[in-house]
């Protein structure tokens, strides 16, 4: 069993340092970005999305626990003020030591009752396509292929 609990400002702080590094990787090695522009664009990417860190208005970020033991994190966001019915998964990730135990599952469908909670009636994401066990897991969740990016109705 999985509990999503907010971040608290420590966990905000290791969960971006590497955030950061991991998604400069991936725009790299998707071919959206070149090596030497990544981290800079990434970091601002971050700083855009989430200018009060952890506190950022119209975003949930969550520690992912095994009873207590922290094994992932999941960001949601409200698309925006104005259409707060969709949300939008910026980040989720199951530390490399606990995949494939079925916690990214169980995460994800406590994620959907949170986002029904907060009136979210759809949830996005985007998944590079060189992620193909992310793939698959949205895809047995139930999200539909929209170009690269997912979505799902709650």
């Amino acid at each position: 069993m999985v509990i999503l609990k907010s971040m608290n400002q420590q966990e905000f702080q290791q969960y971006i340092s590497s955030a950061i590094d991991d998604y400069a990787k991936d725009k790299v090695a998707s071919g959206n970005w070149k090596e030497d522009e990544a981290i800079d664009l990434s970091k601002q990417s971050f700083d855009d999305l989430l200018p009060k860190d952890e506190e950022s208005e119209f975003n949930y970020l969550f520690s992912i626990f095994n009873a207590e033991q922290i094994v992932g994190m999941i960001w949601i966001a409200q698309k925006s003020p104005t259409n707060k019915d969709e949300g939008f998964i910026y980040d989720f990730n199951i530390f490399e030591q606990y995949q494939g135990l079925g916690y990214g599952k169980e995460a994800m469908r406590e994620l959907e009752c949170i986002a029904k909670d907060l009136g979210m009636k759809k949830i996005g994401l985007h998944v590079f396509g060189h992620n193909k066990t992310a793939r698959g897991l949205y895809e047995k969740l139930g999200y539909e292929i929209t170009n690269i990016t997912m979505e799902k109705l709650i």
